[in-house]
C-alpha cells in the first residue's frame, strides 16, 4: 500500500509526537509499505503565520526526528510540502471544486478556532487547510494515511474530494484510507492535552536526567493526595504512559494492585515507567547524536527529488484531465 502522513514543524518534536505518529510510521515502513512521509512547514503557515523567525530551524528539527526514530531514506521519502510545489498547484486545483459549506462542516476548524481564541484566524488558508491536506494525499495517489482519530474527518473529505474530481473530470484519485495507529494519545506533563502552548510537553530529544525531570513531577490520579490514599490507575496520566510504552502483564499488576491498594507510591510507579521509557528512548538518542542538520538536510534534498517526481507525473495528468493548456 502507499501511505502518505505529515507532521507540522511548529517546534520541536515531542514524546506525543513520537508516541502518536513517528513509532508508527516506521512500523509501517518495516513493513514494507511504500511510505511518503513530510514536513508540513506550509501547514505550520495556517496558525501561525505570524511568527516564522524559527520556522526553518523547526523543520531541520523534525527531520532529525524522523531519522532518529528509525525512518530510513532508502526505504521511504522523506521530504518537505514547501521543496515541492506542485502541493499548491493542486490544492489551487481542487478549491476550484470544492463547496464552501464542506470546508466551514469540518469540526476541528470550529475547534480549533476556540482553542486558539488569542489567534486572527480569519486568514483564507486556516479555512483551506483540508484541501491543502487532500492535495498533499492525492498527489501521490496514495492508498492509506497513518493518522490519529482527530484527523479521521479530515481523510473522508478528502475522499470525497477524490469523488468530485473523478465525477468531473474521469478517473485519476483513489480514495484513501485512514490507518489509525493503536496507541491513544499521551497527556502533557499536566495531565492536559499535550502542547507547547501549555509547557507540558516532553521533548523527544533530551537525557535520561532532564527525563527524569519531567516524569517524576507529573500529574496523577487526584484521590492520591497522601501516600496512603489508595488510587485508580484509568483516572491516572501515568498508566497512559505505561500503556504507550509496553509494560507487561506482570508489570501491570503491580501497578493496579500496588495503587488500588496503596501499596506503591506514586513514585514508585514513576520509576517503573522510567525504566520502560529509557530502554526505547535511549536507541533514539544515540541516534540523534549521529545526525546533525548538514545530513539532515542531505536527506530532504534528496527526498524533495524523489517526491517532486512522482508529484509532476500526477499533476501532468491532472492538468490533461482538465484540459488545461500548460
Amino acid at each position: 500500500m502507499r501511505l502518505l502522513s505529515g507532521v507540522r514543524p511548529t517546534g520541536k518534536p515531542h514524546i506525543g509526537n513520537y508516541v502518536g505518529a513517528l513509532r508508527n510510521w516506521k512500523l509501517l515502513q518495516d513493513e514494507g509499505h511504500e511510505c511518503f512521509f513530510f514536513v508540513a512547514d506550509w501547514h505550520a503557515l495556517t496558525t501561525a503565520y505570524d511568527d516564522t523567525k524559527q520556522l526553518q530551524d523547526h523543520t531541520v528539527e523534525v527531520m532529525r526526528a524522523f531519522l532518529a526514530c528509525g525512518l530510513d531514506p532508502e526505504k521511504s521519502v522523506l521530504f518537505v510540502q514547501s521543496g515541492v510545489k506542485e502541493h499548491a498547484e493542486l490544492a489551487l486545483l481542487f478549491s476550484m471544486i470544492v463547496p464552501l459549506p464542506w470546508l466551514e462542516r469540518v469540526p476541528t476548524y470550529k475547534e480549533m478556532k476556540q482553542q486558539l481564541s488569542e489567534k486572527d484566524l480569519s486568514n483564507a488558508g486556516f479555512l483551506l487547510y483540508p484541501v491543502l491536506q487532500a492535495a498533499d494525499i492525492l498527489i501521490y495517489l496514495a492508498e492509506g494515511v497513518p493518522v490519529g482519530e482527530d484527523q479521521v474527518y479530515h481523510v473522508e473529505l478528502t475522499r470525497e474530494i477524490a469523488r468530485r474530481f473523478n465525477y468531473l473530470y474521469g478517473p485519476t484519485f483513489p480514495e484513501p484510507q485512514a490507518v489509525l495507529s493503536v496507541v491513544p494519545k499521551l497527556p502533557g506533563t499536566d495531565g492536559r492535552k499535550m502542547s507547547k502552548s501549555y509547557g507540558n510537553i516532553i521533548p523527544l530529544e533530551c537525557s535520561a536526567q532532564e527525563l527524569e525531570k519531567s516524569i517524576l513531577p507529573m500529574v496523577t490520579d487526584p484521590a492520591r493526595k497522601r501516600r496512603s490514599d489508595p488510587g485508580d490507575p484509568n483516572k491516572c496520566p501515568v498508566w497512559d504512559y505505561h500503556k504507550a510504552f509496553g509494560i507487561s502483564e506482570e508489570e501491570s499488576q503491580w501497578v493496579f494492585d500496588g495503587c488500588t491498594t496503596a501499596k506503591i507510591g506514586c513514585i514508585d510507579c514513576k520509576k517503573l515507567l522510567l525504566k520502560n521509557m529509557l530502554r526505547e528512548l535511549e536507541p533514539i538518542w544515540q541516534r540523534y547524536s549521529r545526525i546533525n542538520a548538514r545530513f539532515a538536510m542531505e536527506v530532504i534534498a534528496e527526498g524533495n527529488r524523489r517526491a517532486k517526481r512522482t508529484a509532476e507525473e500526477t499533476m501532468a495528468l491532472v492538468r490533461s484531465r482538465m484540459n488545461l493548456l500548460f
